[in-house]
Protein backbone atom coordinates (compact mmCIF):
# COMPACT_ATOMS: atom_id res chain seq x y z
CA UNK A 1 0.00 0.00 0.00
CA UNK A 2 3.05 2.28 0.19
CA UNK A 3 2.97 3.42 -3.39
CA UNK A 4 -0.82 3.77 -3.49
CA UNK A 5 -2.63 7.09 -2.70
CA UNK A 6 -6.14 7.29 -0.49
CA UNK A 7 -8.34 10.58 -0.28
CA UNK A 8 -10.92 9.59 2.81
CA UNK A 9 -10.51 7.06 5.93
CA UNK A 10 -13.09 5.04 4.16
CA UNK A 11 -11.25 4.25 1.15
CA UNK A 12 -8.20 4.04 3.28
CA UNK A 13 -10.06 1.40 5.29
CA UNK A 14 -11.49 -0.80 2.55
CA UNK A 15 -8.02 -1.03 0.77
CA UNK A 16 -6.97 -2.52 4.24
CA UNK A 17 -9.92 -4.52 4.81
CA UNK A 18 -9.59 -6.86 1.48
CA UNK A 19 -5.89 -7.04 2.37
CA UNK A 20 -6.09 -9.21 5.71
CA UNK A 21 -8.80 -11.19 4.09
CA UNK A 22 -5.68 -12.08 1.96
CA UNK A 23 -3.63 -12.30 4.90
CA UNK A 24 -5.53 -14.55 7.45
CA UNK A 25 -5.93 -17.02 3.91
CA UNK A 26 -2.55 -17.03 3.10
CA UNK A 27 -1.10 -20.53 4.24
CA UNK A 28 1.63 -20.96 7.05
CA UNK A 29 4.67 -22.28 5.49
CA UNK A 30 5.76 -24.79 7.96
CA UNK A 31 2.35 -25.91 9.25
CA UNK A 32 -1.07 -26.78 7.87
CA UNK A 33 -3.57 -24.37 7.79
CA UNK A 34 -3.70 -20.73 7.82
CA UNK A 35 -4.68 -17.99 10.91
CA UNK A 36 -8.58 -18.31 9.47
CA UNK A 37 -8.67 -22.07 10.02
CA UNK A 38 -7.00 -21.61 13.54
CA UNK A 39 -9.35 -18.78 14.42
CA UNK A 40 -12.19 -21.38 13.80
CA UNK A 41 -10.23 -24.19 15.77
CA UNK A 42 -9.27 -22.42 18.76
CA UNK A 43 -10.36 -18.40 19.10
CA UNK A 44 -13.58 -18.99 18.10
CA UNK A 45 -15.03 -21.70 20.36
CA UNK A 46 -13.51 -19.87 23.41
CA UNK A 47 -15.57 -16.59 22.02
CA UNK A 48 -18.19 -15.26 24.89
CA UNK A 49 -20.63 -13.31 24.11
CA UNK A 50 -20.60 -10.17 23.52
CA UNK A 51 -21.59 -7.43 26.14
CA UNK A 52 -25.48 -6.38 25.98
CA UNK A 53 -23.87 -2.58 26.36
CA UNK A 54 -21.18 -0.77 24.61
CA UNK A 55 -18.09 0.55 26.67
CA UNK A 56 -18.82 3.74 28.31
CA UNK A 57 -15.66 5.63 29.31
CA UNK A 58 -15.92 6.49 33.09
CA UNK A 59 -14.14 9.03 35.81
CA UNK A 60 -13.60 7.61 39.33
CA UNK A 61 -13.38 10.23 42.41
CA UNK A 62 -13.65 10.03 46.32
CA UNK A 63 -14.71 11.81 48.30
CA UNK A 64 -15.93 12.59 51.67
CA UNK A 65 -20.31 12.50 52.72
CA UNK A 66 -20.61 16.24 53.95
CA UNK A 67 -23.17 16.76 56.61
CA UNK A 68 -26.33 17.40 54.29
CA UNK A 69 -25.83 13.72 52.89
CA UNK A 70 -24.18 15.02 49.78
CA UNK A 71 -20.50 14.60 48.11
CA UNK A 72 -19.46 16.98 45.44
CA UNK A 73 -18.08 15.73 42.45
CA UNK A 74 -17.44 18.32 39.10
CA UNK A 75 -18.68 21.27 41.01
CA UNK A 76 -21.81 19.63 41.73
CA UNK A 77 -23.41 18.27 44.47
CA UNK A 78 -25.13 14.48 44.20
CA UNK A 79 -26.80 12.47 47.55
CA UNK A 80 -26.65 9.57 49.33
CA UNK A 81 -28.24 8.23 51.78
CA UNK A 82 -28.18 10.45 55.34
CA UNK A 83 -26.49 7.37 57.35
CA UNK A 84 -23.61 7.94 55.27
CA UNK A 85 -22.48 10.94 56.77
CA UNK A 86 -18.92 11.74 57.50
CA UNK A 87 -18.69 8.40 55.86
CA UNK A 88 -15.78 8.20 52.47
CA UNK A 89 -17.28 6.88 48.99
CA UNK A 90 -16.04 6.42 45.98
CA UNK A 91 -17.72 7.81 42.88
CA UNK A 92 -18.10 6.58 39.18
CA UNK A 93 -19.19 9.13 36.81
CA UNK A 94 -19.80 8.49 33.25
CA UNK A 95 -21.08 10.87 30.41
CA UNK A 96 -24.90 10.49 31.96
CA UNK A 97 -24.56 8.88 35.09
CA UNK A 98 -22.86 9.67 38.63
CA UNK A 99 -22.87 6.48 40.68
CA UNK A 100 -21.90 6.47 44.23
CA UNK A 101 -20.28 3.70 45.58
CA UNK A 102 -19.59 2.59 49.54
CA UNK A 103 -16.85 -0.40 50.66
CA UNK A 104 -17.75 -1.75 47.10
CA UNK A 105 -21.25 -1.59 47.44
CA UNK A 106 -23.64 1.10 45.28
CA UNK A 107 -25.43 3.10 47.78
CA UNK A 108 -26.67 5.81 44.54
CA UNK A 109 -27.02 6.71 41.11
CA UNK A 110 -28.06 9.78 39.65
CA UNK A 111 -28.45 11.20 36.39
CA UNK A 112 -24.76 13.34 35.84
CA UNK A 113 -25.51 17.13 35.92
CA UNK A 114 -22.90 19.69 34.59
CA UNK A 115 -25.32 22.64 36.50
CA UNK A 116 -22.17 24.02 38.63
CA UNK A 117 -22.99 24.52 42.86
CA UNK A 118 -26.45 23.03 42.18
CA UNK A 119 -27.56 19.82 43.92
CA UNK A 120 -28.86 16.69 42.96
CA UNK A 121 -31.03 15.03 45.91
CA UNK A 122 -33.22 11.54 46.28
CA UNK A 123 -35.79 12.26 48.63
CA UNK A 124 -35.39 8.64 49.34
CA UNK A 125 -31.93 9.79 50.77
CA UNK A 126 -33.73 12.06 53.65
CA UNK A 127 -33.69 11.02 57.15
CA UNK A 128 -37.14 10.48 58.07
CA UNK A 129 -36.67 11.61 61.64
CA UNK A 130 -33.98 14.80 61.65
CA UNK A 131 -32.16 13.26 64.78
CA UNK A 132 -28.98 13.21 62.44
CA UNK A 133 -29.29 16.84 62.67
CA UNK A 134 -29.27 17.31 66.33
CA UNK A 135 -25.85 17.98 66.37
CA UNK A 136 -26.04 20.55 63.61
CA UNK A 137 -29.59 21.94 64.08
CA UNK A 138 -30.64 25.75 62.38
CA UNK A 139 -30.36 27.08 65.79
CA UNK A 140 -26.99 25.72 66.53
CA UNK A 141 -26.02 28.01 63.51
CA UNK A 142 -27.56 30.70 63.68
CA UNK A 143 -26.71 31.41 67.45
CA UNK A 144 -23.31 30.85 66.35
CA UNK A 145 -24.17 34.01 63.38
CA UNK A 146 -25.82 35.63 66.24
CA UNK A 147 -22.64 35.88 68.32
CA UNK A 148 -20.57 37.52 65.01
CA UNK A 149 -23.32 40.19 64.32
CA UNK A 150 -26.98 40.60 62.73
CA UNK A 151 -25.87 40.90 59.72
CA UNK A 152 -24.00 37.19 59.95
CA UNK A 153 -27.10 35.98 61.23
CA UNK A 154 -29.31 37.74 58.52
CA UNK A 155 -27.19 36.14 56.05
CA UNK A 156 -27.05 32.60 57.56
CA UNK A 157 -31.18 33.13 57.69
CA UNK A 158 -31.30 33.92 54.33
CA UNK A 159 -29.36 31.25 52.96
CA UNK A 160 -30.96 28.41 54.90
CA UNK A 161 -34.44 29.77 53.77
CA UNK A 162 -32.98 29.93 50.04
CA UNK A 163 -32.93 26.03 50.41
CA UNK A 164 -35.53 23.10 49.42
CA UNK A 165 -34.50 22.06 52.74
CA UNK A 166 -32.64 23.43 55.64
CA UNK A 167 -29.76 20.92 55.51
CA UNK A 168 -28.75 21.69 52.11
CA UNK A 169 -27.43 25.65 53.27
CA UNK A 170 -25.30 24.13 55.98
CA UNK A 171 -22.23 23.59 53.40
CA UNK A 172 -22.43 27.33 52.99
CA UNK A 173 -22.49 28.27 56.91
CA UNK A 174 -20.12 25.90 57.87
CA UNK A 175 -17.62 26.94 55.13
CA UNK A 176 -18.95 30.67 56.49
CA UNK A 177 -17.91 29.26 60.03
CA UNK A 178 -14.65 28.37 58.59
CA UNK A 179 -13.77 32.52 57.27
CA UNK A 180 -14.49 33.20 61.30
CA UNK A 181 -11.20 31.38 62.08
CA UNK A 182 -9.07 33.56 59.23
CA UNK A 183 -10.49 36.59 59.48
CA UNK A 184 -11.89 38.83 62.36
CA UNK A 185 -15.39 39.26 63.55
CA UNK A 186 -15.41 43.15 62.28
CA UNK A 187 -14.41 41.64 58.56
CA UNK A 188 -16.52 39.05 58.43
CA UNK A 189 -19.72 41.06 59.83
CA UNK A 190 -19.14 43.41 57.22
CA UNK A 191 -18.52 40.79 54.61
CA UNK A 192 -22.11 39.41 55.92
CA UNK A 193 -23.44 43.34 55.61
CA UNK A 194 -22.47 43.32 52.03
CA UNK A 195 -23.89 39.91 51.16
CA UNK A 196 -26.91 40.85 52.62
CA UNK A 197 -27.52 44.01 50.97
CA UNK A 198 -26.33 43.00 47.75
CA UNK A 199 -27.98 39.93 47.67
CA UNK A 200 -24.87 37.89 47.07
CA UNK A 201 -26.30 35.11 49.66
CA UNK A 202 -23.68 32.42 49.54
CA UNK A 203 -20.15 31.07 50.83
CA UNK A 204 -18.26 31.93 47.36
CA UNK A 205 -19.78 35.45 47.46
CA UNK A 206 -18.31 36.38 51.37
CA UNK A 207 -15.17 34.61 50.23
CA UNK A 208 -14.04 36.58 47.49
CA UNK A 209 -15.24 39.77 49.69
CA UNK A 210 -12.90 38.89 52.21
CA UNK A 211 -10.13 37.87 49.88
CA UNK A 212 -10.71 41.21 48.04
CA UNK A 213 -11.06 43.48 51.20
CA UNK A 214 -14.27 44.29 49.54
CA UNK A 215 -15.79 44.30 53.08
CA UNK A 216 -13.62 47.71 54.00
CA UNK A 217 -15.35 49.76 51.41
CA UNK A 218 -18.21 51.40 52.13
CA UNK A 219 -21.72 50.82 50.95
CA UNK A 220 -23.02 53.27 48.51
CA UNK A 221 -26.66 54.02 48.89
CA UNK A 222 -28.58 54.16 45.56
CA UNK A 223 -28.50 57.08 43.63
CA UNK A 224 -31.60 58.73 43.11
CA UNK A 225 -32.88 59.68 39.46
CA UNK A 226 -32.31 62.84 38.36
CA UNK A 227 -36.16 64.18 37.02
CA UNK A 228 -36.32 63.99 33.23
CA UNK A 229 -36.93 66.77 31.74
CA UNK A 230 -37.57 66.88 27.74
CA UNK A 231 -39.41 68.81 24.98
CA UNK A 232 -41.46 65.21 23.99
CA UNK A 233 -42.37 64.73 28.00
CA UNK A 234 -45.59 66.70 28.33
CA UNK A 235 -46.86 65.00 31.53
CA UNK A 236 -50.08 64.78 33.37
CA UNK A 237 -51.02 68.67 32.83
CA UNK A 238 -51.03 67.97 29.25
CA UNK A 239 -54.09 65.58 29.18
CA UNK A 240 -57.78 66.99 30.32
CA UNK A 241 -59.66 65.64 32.73
CA UNK A 242 -63.01 63.58 30.66
CA UNK A 243 -65.46 66.24 31.88
CA UNK A 244 -63.57 68.73 30.36
CA UNK A 245 -63.87 70.30 27.12
CA UNK A 246 -61.00 70.60 24.95
CA UNK A 247 -60.24 74.19 23.26
CA UNK A 248 -60.36 74.30 19.50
Amino acid sequence: MRHRKFFSLPELNQAIRELLTKLNQRPFRKRPGCRASLFQELDRPALGPLPQERYEFHQWATARVNIDYHVEFDRHYYSVPYTLTGQEVAIRATLTTVEIFHRGQRVASHRRSHQPYQATTNPEHRPRSHQQRLAWPPSRLLNWAQSVGPATAQLFAAILESKPHPEMGYRSCLGILRLGQRYSVARLEAAALRAVSTGACSYRSVKSMLERELNRQPLEAPAARPPLEHDNLRGAAYFDPPDTPRVQ
